[in-house]
């Protein structure tokens, strides 16, 4: 048979014991060696700090990075100062070399901050093996959405201002957006034509012919967008339609 006495005895001790921490107080030591309950709080506390310089410090090379995006627009590469750069994040001059070395180095933080995370959500649609006409349904409201609908815009306008008077920045831009796209169109489209879903092999020799619109209107919103609007959207699906037929995805 069970002995209850012995039980209510363990639970009685256990209880006593955890009275004696809490009277003990946070950080203190009793007898047994045993430390009062928040023990651990000067670490906490120090976490906490910790976290909080932690958001400090990414928010104000968030607050240079969206200061360099309106200085390079304005101005171009070649004309754009960091003196200038700092001054549109509110910071000393010298905040900025605690974070990037030089202006070419945080232009390519630009490139990889706006863009890379675009590029990533991309990849993931085109690596899978859904129909060809609903992947690039969903590549578009991802372009319309994450890309046109941002400052990434910026981003993609300065590179085919700057890209050619300044060819490592291409080379950057290139490496870190443009190949993986491509790669990841390639594979969809070689896929897709292995389906029969395409009738030749000729996008996937050229799968840039799928980022013809998202550049014409990337290029029509900053020249003529104010005296004709252009809905991006719908000129997408217009050109996916004559691309491959005009039936939606299901």
């Amino acid at each position: 048979m069970t002995d209850w006495s012995v039980i209510f005895e363990a639970v009685a001790k256990s209880a006593k014991r955890a009275a004696k921490q809490v009277l003990l107080g946070p950080g203190k030591i009793g007898p047994s060696g045993t430390r009062g309950v928040g023990a651990g709080r000067p670490g906490a506390i120090a976490a906490t700090r910790q976290d909080a310089r932690a958001a400090k410090t990414a928010a104000r090379r968030d607050a240079i990075l969206e200061a360099a995006l309106d200085e390079f627009s304005a101005k171009g590469f070649a004309s754009a100062r960091l003196d200038d750069v700092a001054k549109r994040a509110g910071i000393a001059k010298g905040t900025i070399y605690l974070y990037f070395a030089d202006k070419e180095s945080l232009f390519q933080e630009l490139i990889r901050a706006k863009m890379v995370p675009v590029v990533g959500s991309l990849e993931l649609a085109f690596a899978t093996e859904l129909p060809l006409r609903t992947v690039v349904e969903q590549a578009v409201e991802i372009f319309v959405r994450e890309v046109f609908g941002t400052r990434r815009k910026l981003v993609i306008r300065l590179m085919i201002s700057e890209g050619p008077r300044f060819p490592a920045l291409a080379e950057f831009y290139y490496r870190e957006v443009l190949s993986r796209l491509l790669k990841a169109l390639r594979g969809l489209l070689r896929r897709a034509h292995e389906r029969g879903e395409l009738p030749s092999d000729a996008l996937v020799r050229f799968p840039m012919l799928l980022g013809a619109p998202g550049i014409i209107a990337i290029v029509w919103s900053g020249l003529f967008d104010r005296f004709e609007p252009l809905d991006v959207r719908a000129m997408m699906r217009a050109y996916f339609d004559n691309l491959f037929g005009t039936g939606r995805a299901t």
